[in-house]
């Protein structure tokens, strides 16, 4: 299988409309453990098989391990899919890809802007897709997430954060999903062989609200919704 054909069988054309749909904001919700960083990650491997460059800012996350993340999961994939070119197709991802990585004190919007200011004045980088993983919505400064999204907007990027919720309370922070524009909530199924993917907002005309997609817990990969876990 080659590169175009991966990417065309990929289960995240679910949330995506044929056109690309443009930029947006997006968040994937859940409880802990369940998969949020390995969804993000598999946004963003999509991202950069289809050439684009990706920045994903880990907060209270090591660069190995982000690394790691994106390293497994990239494995299962070309091991599953039966990928051809799989040297020069890890090449072109490492290439496209930055990973940003912030104490959760030192995360803000002037930080972040600052930090992709300097490579954008100096020709280096030019994301179009922006992962967020770790941030505290516990926590959560509204006007910060805002500022982000107009920051986003300005530089026409596709963005997407995690958040962990509880079982009792299905949002991470009060008013914060007025300000994004998809939402993905991670929830296991009663016979625990699969976690679905409920897309519980989208004002993008991207994806159709109710369960799209299945993730696989023993793996962590995403699988086509009709598919039984």
């Amino acid at each position: 299988m080659n590169t175009n054909d991966l990417t065309e069988k990929n289960p995240l054309r679910a949330l995506y409309r044929q056109d690309g749909g443009g930029p947006r904001m997006g968040l994937v919700k859940a409880r802990a453990g369940l998969g949020k960083t390995a969804i993000l990650v598999q946004i963003a491997l999509d991202s950069l098989m289809c050439g684009r460059q990706v920045l994903h800012v880990s907060i209270g996350q090591s660069l190995d391990k982000t690394r790691t993340w994106y390293d497994d999961i990239f494995k299962d994939i070309v091991a599953t899919m039966q990928v051809s070119s799989t040297l020069e197709l890890a090449n072109q991802i490492n290439r496209n890809r930055l990973i940003m990585t912030f104490k959760e004190s030192s995360f803000s919007r002037p930080k972040l802007e600052e930090r992709l200011n300097d490579l954008l004045y100096q020709n280096i980088f030019r994301p179009s897709c922006m992962i967020i993983d770790g941030y505290d919505f516990q926590n959560c400064d509204l006007q910060m997430i805002a500022d982000i999204r107009e920051l986003a907007q300005a530089m026409e990027m596709e963005t997407w954060f995690s958040a962990t919720i509880h079982r009792d309370d299905p949002s991470p922070c009060p008013g914060v999903e007025d300000l994004f524009d998809t939402i993905i909530a991670l929830e296991p199924r009663s016979d625990d062989k699969c976690i679905a993917l409920n897309v519980v907002k989208d004002t993008t005309a991207n994806a159709t609200a109710g369960k799209v997609l299945n993730l696989d817990p023993s793996t962590l990969m995403l699988k086509e919704a009709y598919d039984k876990c």
